[in-house]
């Protein structure tokens, strides 16, 4: 690759990557904020939010698909000079994200405190879990609109209008919480109540950039259910593959619960550290998706090729600086969300394997993003049945032998980084080096 195109193709990734990293990284603020502020309430609170948090990303994460279903697709018609169809294409999934967000909402709000006992929790943990959750099912509508929203405007290349959104939101819920759980004296349902309300402006600020990048021909706004099912379908490969890493994050939550409060509590708040990583790194993937659906719409194979290798440089370069930040901040990161000198020293331990596993997380997270973009959901679900049958076992062994508290927090992300991360490194590279997933056109 030559200089001017290398630096042409870094112009294209930074001008994606960096809007889609501010509303990546402020989008678990939201959960990172609730947790530093429920945290200071005890430490039993804190686990309770550990388990609700736990189901409300499974049904988010599940969801996913919503986003980068549309990304890939939008971007494709939009390569191939049909912005009226990629338009029409995000419509459909805004209207399946709704219809998902009330079917989720109709079974949480009933079924939310066994939910939280099936994850271990008990007695005043599951209470105060089931409160957090039963508050928070109320945003799972918008919430996943807004994720319908940022995957069209992801796909058409705007990133910023969800960078704004999401930062506007984050600093908003966190004001807002505060007010409820302490000046209000709500507890831990303050926070979830803060969290609802600052989601439904957010998807409402979403919906009217998504008419304005619609331009002068307007937004096709009639839903149709032959179209809403097809995008449905569509999607479908894509929550598979989303359904086993939410297992594996499910079971991992479960062998926690295991090894008591003080290890809970911590693979809350680490977890919530890893997703705000996973996420910053996810922000070249963004890129990944947007970018090759397009050249892949356009026909262009060699400028796809192109495209994802200068997008694995930065993604395993930026991989290796967020473990070493991570590793320094290590010894601080716990104090921001507990005063229970045990839980501070699991986190610490648990931060520097976090800051390991992020040498591996750049190039899982890239090829993640090339292979959506491609539209290779078939691949990617059966790979992750593949990942999960591998991790299973050392998991097993783990709830076996691990011990609890810190010891055994460090074991869980031992596993998890090292097992299941490579795994997922494995297969998705042997796909990359073939060309099945190079399919042209839209």
């Amino acid at each position: 690759m030559s200089t001017a195109p290398a630096r042409s193709v870094n112009r294209q990734i930074l001008a994606l990557a960096l809007p889609a990293l501010g509303a990546l990284v402020a989008e678990p603020l939201f959960l990172l904020a609730d947790s530093a502020i429920v945290g200071h309430l005890g430490v039993t609170p804190l686990a309770g939010l550990a388990l609700a948090a736990t189901v409300l990303t499974t049904a988010v994460g599940l969801s996913v698909f919503l986003a980068y279903g549309a990304t890939a697709a939008v971007a494709r018609r939009v390569g191939a000079g049909d912005l009226r169809g990629a338009l029409r294409h995000g419509v459909d999934g805004m209207w399946l994200s709704v219809a998902i967000g009330v079917v989720l909402l109709a079974v949480l709000l009933p079924g939310g405190r066994v939910l939280v006992e099936l994850l271990g929790g008990q007695g005043e943990v599951a209470r105060q879990g089931a409160t957090y959750l039963r508050w928070s099912a109320l945003g799972l509508p918008p919430m996943l609109l807004v994720l319908a929203c940022t995957g069209v405007l992801r796909g058409l290349q705007r990133t910023m209008p969800p960078l704004v959104v999401a930062a506007i939101g984050a600093a908003v819920n966190v004001g807002l919480n505060l007010l409820l759980v302490y000046g209000l004296d709500l507890g831990i349902a303050g926070s979830a109540i803060g969290t609802v309300v600052v989601q439904y402006l957010m998807a409402a600020a979403l919906v009217v950039a998504v008419f304005r990048a619609a331009g002068p021909g307007g937004l096709p706004l009639r839903p149709s259910l032959r179209r809403i099912g097809h995008a449905g379908r569509a999607g479908f490969p894509v929550f598979l593959r989303t359904l086993t890493l939410r297992i594996a994050v499910l079971l991992t939550v479960m062998v926690g619960a295991t090894k008591g409060d003080v290890a809970l509590a911590g693979l809350q708040v680490t977890f919530n550290v890893w997703n705000l990583l996973a996420l910053a790194l996810d922000a070249i993937a963004i890129a990944a998706q947007a970018l090759t659906g397009h050249a892949l719409g356009a026909g262009d194979a060699a400028a796809t090729r192109s495209l994802t290798r200068r997008m694995l440089q930065w993604a395993c370069g930026a991989g290796v600086v967020l473990g070493a930040l991570l590793a320094v901040s290590a010894p601080f990161v716990g104090r921001l969300f507990s005063p229970d000198p045990a839980v501070i020293a699991a986190v610490t331990a648990a931060c520097f394997v976090l800051a390991v596993g992020q040498l591996l997380s750049g190039w899982v997270f890239v090829l993640d993003g090339v292979l959506l973009g491609a539209g290779d959901g078939r691949y990617l679900a059966v790979a992750g049945v593949v990942n999960l049958l591998v991790y299973l076992p050392a998991l097993a062994l783990t709830a076996r032998l691990a011990p609890d508290g810190t010891a055994g927090l460090v074991w869980l992300w031992a596993v998890y980084a090292g097992v299941y991360m490579l795994a997922r490194a494995v297969t998705l590279g042997w796909r990359y080096r073939g060309d099945r997933w190079l399919i042209l056109g839209t």
